[in-house]
């Protein structure tokens, strides 16, 4: 840290309660934190408060508007980890696609005594049709890994891609309906919103083929959970990979038996490297602003 700049750390892997973080930031001009912290109104509140630094690409646990009254400027951490996510999201597709963790429980647990043709068959990805529902930064990253396996590319954003990313992906813009009936893989990668909460639910999830593997590495509540669980006990479709939960950590209890879905604990940026540069990242946002200059990253 520069000369003079002090920093009240908070060591544990938990979020500070409301009242404990309002008393820490007394006389402090910025916080830097975590999705896992809720920043409400009444913590932007805090006399001197400048700048809050969210060590994330996302940022709905932040009241933006709030802020923004305030006259406190948020950032978040984009770009450093676009790669590491596309690479986990392809790794969820696939794990899910060729039965990995089942594989790897059916070996542990001694069960593997010969070759068997019908053993743990899964589902081929090359050729396959990909839908990439948010076709932001990571969504596009996780397209062009699509292309290194022949994959045809259908894409739905709010906003369509200009030409050149279009021609570069191979990618088709669609409608939400057609990008389910027609995708072997769903891949989700859109910011959380009142729009898109609950955007996979009954009806979609019906219109999926019965085939078909949802991908989940953006949001947790962009799914219902519950639906997801009857899809996947009932066979409306084959599998799913998920990072992130409606209410992480706890995971729906309807998931925890089920062998067609992939499960991770919300790592998608960990990787060494990755948190690091978002670490980094935010650091320099919070440094900028308490220096009066511009935030690298802000988001209001």
């Amino acid at each position: 840290m520069p000369p003079g700049v002090t920093v009240d750390y908070n060591e544990s892997d938990h979020a500070l309660p409301k009242d404990e973080l309002i008393k820490r930031l007394q006389g402090k001009g910025g916080l830097v934190c975590h999705i896992i912290s809720a920043i409400d109104d009444e913590v932007l509140s805090v006399p001197g408060l400048k700048v809050v630094s969210n060590v994330a690409v996302g940022y709905n646990n932040i009241d933006v508007a709030a802020a923004k009254r305030r006259g406190v400027v948020v950032t978040n951490t984009p770009d450093v980890l676009t790669e590491t996510t596309a690479d986990f999201a392809f790794t969820l597709l696939m794990a899910a696609a060729r039965r990995v963790v089942e594989a790897d429980r059916y070996v542990r647990a001694g069960q593997w005594k010969a070759w068997k043709w019908d053993l743990l068959w899964g589902a081929d990805i090359h050729g396959k049709t990909l839908g990439v529902v948010g076709f932001g930064r990571i969504g596009r990253a996780v397209a062009r890994r699509g292309l290194g396996f022949g994959m045809k590319v259908l894409y739905y954003d709010t906003v369509r891609a200009d030409a050149a990313a279009e021609r570069e992906l191979n990618a088709r813009p669609v409608d939400m309906d057609t990008l389910l009936r027609e995708s072997d893989f769903v891949t989700l990668h859109t910011l959380l919103s009142a729009d898109t909460r609950h955007l996979i639910n009954e009806r979609t999830l019906r219109l999926m083929k019965k085939t078909a593997i949802l991908v989940n590495a953006a949001r947790g509540p962009v799914v219902d959970e519950a639906a997801l669980v009857r899809a996947l006990s009932e066979k409306w479709i084959a599998g799913a990979g998920l990072d992130v939960f409606e209410e992480e950590p706890a995971v729906h209890p309807g998931l925890l038996p089920l062998d067609n879905v992939t499960l991770a604990p919300h790592i998608a940026s960990a990787s060494n490297e990755t948190r690091i540069a978002m670490a980094t990242l935010a650091v320099r946002n919070w440094l900028a602003v308490l220096e009066g200059k511009p935030a690298l990253s802000p988001v209001s």
